[in-house]
């Protein structure tokens, strides 16, 4: 049996919880008033299984009602491509594992389920963007630096 299950809307607060894990190792003086915001939209996410979205979790073995680790992803549409030609991707983000929870196989446990989520929808490929301590990780499972440069704009 799995330890693995798929996230539902009773997770919201832990789910922002871990992300805020997950910010924090990167940005440690992050805000996190942005939660309560963030809460309603989540849950409604969450709640739809059928949605482009997916969230997987492992339960905190020494906390009740705690989650150890999670995973999630988003199904997009783009015009299809050579290497994509059904047009849809998978987008990776927000892995994140407790700190007392680390080095347990549970981050690599929730991506094998998200990957297998993908798949089965037809994903062509997977993107997603590492912080150096989880780039061992992601090369192990098969991901390759990307060199299409990539640029953003807040809005």
């Amino acid at each position: 049996m799995s330890l693995v299950r798929r996230a539902v809307a009773e997770d919201a607060e832990e789910v922002l919880r871990l992300r805020q894990v997950m910010i924090a190792s990167v940005s440690p003086d992050a805000p996190t008033d942005w939660q309560a915001g963030s809460l309603p939209g989540l849950r409604s996410r969450l709640a739809d299984p059928g949605g482009g979205f997916a969230a997987f979790v492992v339960d905190h073995p020494d906390r009740p009602d705690a989650l150890a680790a999670l995973v999630v992803g988003t199904l997009e549409y783009r015009i299809g491509g050579p290497n994509r030609p059904g047009g849809l991707l998978g987008y990776v983000f927000s892995v994140a594992t407790d700190p007392d929870a680390r080095r347990r196989g549970y981050a690599r446990a929730c991506m094998d389920e998200l990957l297998a989520w993908f798949r089965e929808r037809g994903a062509g490929h997977v993107m997603l963007t590492a912080s150096p301590d989880a780039e061992p990780l992601y090369a192990s499972m098969g991901f390759t630096r990307d060199a299409t440069p990539s640029m953003r704009l807040y809005l």
